[in-house]
């Protein structure tokens, strides 16, 4: 089936979305993105905070799709071996003079509760109380066992958006379900 490009084109400038991408993620094809991100930021002439804000969350976002996607699959990359890939979904777009990140992935059920309670608590705190959060947690070990970083990337999201960090959990089938994450900076 042919898809009429044009019609993509009006509905992407509807919506004001700068940058979509979906589908397999590994870390060389996340730093080629998020070098044409940082472009493309400085082409909208936006402060370096805000963008900074948006650059950070892009990055957390990426890492943690990267890392915790359920949809995982080994490719064979003729210069550099075997290569582990995630799915998921990157969308930059801009509303009220705000920017926002939107990624989606799918996780393993087994996942949600957590990823609920902490975004949850993120949600409670103000910016010093985040920023107060952020340094505790430098100092803690971090108690998430199907975490693979330092588990500060919830945190740091938190800590750049403007807004609450919103997010959905939709049924994906098989103990999955598909999680989308929506940060305002």
């Amino acid at each position: 089936m042919r898809l009429n490009i044009l019609e993509y084109s009006k509905l992407l400038a509807e919506h004001n979305i700068s940058i979509i991408y979906s589908g397999p993620l590994w870390a060389e094809g996340i730093d080629g993105m998020a070098e044409f991100l940082q472009k493309r930021l400085d082409m909208d002439d936006m402060s370096l905070n805000v963008s900074q804000a948006v650059f950070s969350v892009f990055v957390e976002q990426m890492n943690n799709m990267l890392m915790y996607s359920a949809e995982k699959e080994k490719r064979e990359h003729s210069e550099t071996g075997a290569v582990e890939t995630s799915t998921g979904v990157f969308v930059l777009g801009s509303c009220d003079k705000s920017y926002y990140v939107q990624t989606g992935n799918v996780i393993k059920n087994s996942s949600i509760e957590l990823l609920k309670e902490r975004i949850d608590f993120l949600n409670t705190l103000d910016k010093k109380e985040l920023r107060q959060f952020y340094k505790e947690q430098m100092k803690a070990e971090n108690d998430n066992p199907e975490s693979r970083g330092a588990g500060l990337g919830l945190t740091e999201i938190a800590r750049r958006a403007t807004s609450k960090i919103e997010y959905e959990f939709t049924p994906y089938g098989e103990g999955l379900s598909y999680f989308t994450m929506y940060v305002t900076v």
